[in-house]
């Protein structure tokens, strides 16, 4: 009898063990980047990078929630603790690891400039005297900035303001990232076919998730996961899923 007692209070210690949950982390997308963020018919996040975070997470036994959140307040939410992560296609650079650290690169653009249908420059300089649009504080309007051509910059809280304004003649020019360029003058049902790029800059960035200074644990994981995606071929699925299959 006592055997048989044993084995069933082993078995009950077994059912009643405390199953350890996954880790959980908050990251926050400006969901108006697309194809890289983006929000779905259901306001919820989609596009290249969450897809990519998502499916880095489900490698490394992590969950990770993605949230839509305004590009002008991202930095400070992360640096303060709102969230643990800022996914939203942020160029590393020197200046914003002075104040973050970066994960491993997990995607590689070039600055595009956008200009109507028809219309063509062969440089920067061709930018002269002209209103270029972008989005606030983005790696393009770094870029113009930088190249001190006499452009007269204006800065929106999201790219599609810049396309509609350069669509309805009220700029000249619209700077960002290439896969974003190629959505719009492609892909994007409204814009398709009344745009095209024009140039792009020779000087490649890198895109890196972002966290507070310090949280090597989650740079740990996260790298981990950029790794394993690579690996496996899944980072290749995602990108052929958003931005078409390479050349």
């Amino acid at each position: 009898m006592l055997r048989h007692c044993t084995l069933a209070l082993v078995a009950l210690a077994i059912m009643c063990a405390p199953v350890h949950a996954a880790e959980k982390y908050v990251a926050a997308a400006d969901c108006y980047w697309p194809p890289m963020e983006l929000l779905d018919a259901n306001k919820q996040p989609t596009g290249y990078s969450p897809d990519f975070l998502k499916a880095l997470a489900k490698a490394v036994g992590i969950e990770i929630e993605v949230r839509n959140v305004a590009w002008d307040g991202i930095f400070g939410g992360v640096a303060t603790g709102q969230y643990d992560i800022v996914s939203s296609s942020v160029t590393i650079t020197e200046e914003r690891k002075k104040q973050f650290d970066f994960t491993d690169p997990y995607y590689e653009v070039v600055q595009a400039v956008l200009l109507p249908a028809g219309q063509h420059i062969s440089s920067l300089k061709d930018l002269k005297g002209k209103k270029v649009g972008g989005q606030i504080a983005t790696t393009g309007i770094f870029v113009v900035r930088k190249a001190d051509v006499g452009a007269e910059l204006k800065e929106y809280d999201d790219v599609g303001l810049a396309i509609e304004d350069l669509l309805k003649g009220r700029i000249d020019a619209v700077i960002c990232d290439d896969p974003v360029a190629m959505y719009y003058v492609n892909k994007k049902a409204d814009t398709a076919g009344k745009l095209n790029i024009s140039f792009k800059a020779q000087e490649k960035e890198s895109y890196g998730f972002v966290v507070k200074k310090g949280r090597k644990d989650l740079i740990e994981k996260l790298n981990k996961g950029i790794k394993l995606l690579r690996e496996s071929g899944e980072e290749r699925r995602i990108a052929e899923k958003w931005l078409g299959k390479a050349d």
